[in-house]
């Protein structure tokens, strides 16, 4: 008699637990070097391929929308396709296509490589929150959620301090390969470690089949508030990120362009406290270390407005603390949350994040330049406010 399904699931201490949140850290590592690796190198690509600044972040903005807008897409196929099988195909394409913008000349097609590395990417991160949701138990799904979240925190981290590393050595043609060369070397360790899925059911191909899960999603009050959170917390994360560097390169710190860099250390305290958070999750309660994530946000603002660079570094740590364990927190809820179609709905959760990311943070600019700090920080504090008092609906 085969074992019930609720026997079968991952449960921590055991050494399937094990590799399957190391074969997921690895996923989320390679997902966010291969995307954000390119942020360092703009003045290079700028330089070399004759264009402006701002048309040289389009290397970035134009994979962070093809990733938004396709994991809707991914998530819906996901559903019928399956995790690990799709993840792995995500993975090697997204590195074959960073090895590939090694060799063109022509800026044109450089940007279509990235959007289609953007493409590649969003059949990953939905996926990956789904098979957390599925295959592990309850009282384990927190903590490795937590570490797969610290993972993207690494990944975001090593991917932009390596890739200025290897540029200064051989090139942004050495930066970009070698962050390819990580994601595939990424892929095979994930291959070999992630145990089959035991817990997905696939479902018949169908686009009504598929609006209808979407549909199904944005009826629960639950996972409204948790896609509103997700928008909420990464727009006013990116947002102080964009333009903390313009502050800290004016008077009356007058910082290098390194020394600011050096600041995505802080990246740190993240893969720290999204693992922590995880953990605290069964003893505190969700929307308890949710909230407290929040918090610590908000005090992190508080510290940035402050006319001292120590305080200010001190805030950006606290931020950055608070974020991960807030996102942490509020993607493992989509999957126990999501009673089926766990794919699409975690890839609804990344679409709010990133739209967040693309729509708060570019209409901060607007208060930066016409306003000033103070008023930006007052802004992303509201933000964070607002977050704060829809925890009440979880």
């Amino acid at each position: 008699m085969p074992p019930a399904s609720h026997d079968t699931h991952l449960k921590r201490g055991t050494n399937a637990y094990r590799r399957a949140t190391l074969a997921l850290f690895c996923a989320g590592f390679a997902t966010f070097a291969m995307l954000y690796c390119v942020q360092p190198l703009l003045p290079l690509l700028a330089a070399h391929f004759s264009v402006s600044a701002a048309t040289s972040s389009l290397a970035l903005s134009l994979t962070t929308l093809s990733l938004a807008v396709c994991l809707l897409v991914s998530g819906g196929l996901a559903e019928s396709w399956g995790r690990k099988r799709v993840m792995a195909l995500a993975l090697m394409l997204a590195g074959t296509l960073g090895l590939a913008c090694v060799m063109v000349e022509s800026w044109s097609v450089l940007l279509v490589l990235r959007a289609l590395l953007g493409l590649a990417l969003s059949g990953l991160p939905a996926l990956a929150m789904a098979y957390v949701g599925e295959e592990f138990d309850p009282e384990s799904l927190p903590a490795a959620m937590g570490l797969y979240i610290g993972g993207t925190a690494l990944g975001g981290l090593l991917g932009r301090l390596l890739s200025g590393l290897l540029s200064d050595i051989g090139g942004w043609q050495t930066a970009l390969g070698g962050i390819a060369a990580m994601g595939l070397m990424a892929l095979v360790l994930f291959v070999w470690l992630l145990p089959p899925s035991r817990h997905f059911r696939a479902q018949p191909l169908s686009l009504q089949g598929l609006l209808a899960n979407f549909a199904l999603h944005l009826r629960n009050p639950v996972l409204r508030t948790l896609f509103l959170q997700a928008f909420l917390l990464m727009g006013g994360f990116v947002a102080l990120f964009n333009y903390i560097g313009f502050r800290l390169a004016a008077a009356p710190f007058g910082l290098s362009s390194t020394v600011i860099g050096l600041l995505f250390t802080v990246y740190l305290a993240g893969i720290v406290s999204a693992g922590w958070a995880g953990r605290l999750v069964p003893r505190l309660g969700a929307r308890t270390v949710l909230k407290g994530g929040v918090l610590l946000m908000l005090l992190g603002v508080g510290l940035c407005s402050t006319p001292w660079l120590a305080a200010i570094v001190m805030g950006l740590a606290l931020f950055t603390l608070g974020f991960f364990a807030a996102h942490a927190v509020a993607s493992g809820q989509v999957g126990v949350h999501a009673r089926e179609a766990k794919a699409q709905a975690s890839a609804l959760y990344l679409c709010a994040y990133y739209l967040g990311s693309s729509i708060v943070g570019y209409a901060a600019g607007y208060v930066w330049e016409n306003a000033g700090w103070l008023p930006l920080m007052a802004a992303l504090a509201a933000l964070f406010l607002i977050a704060i008092g829809t925890t009440k609906r979880l």
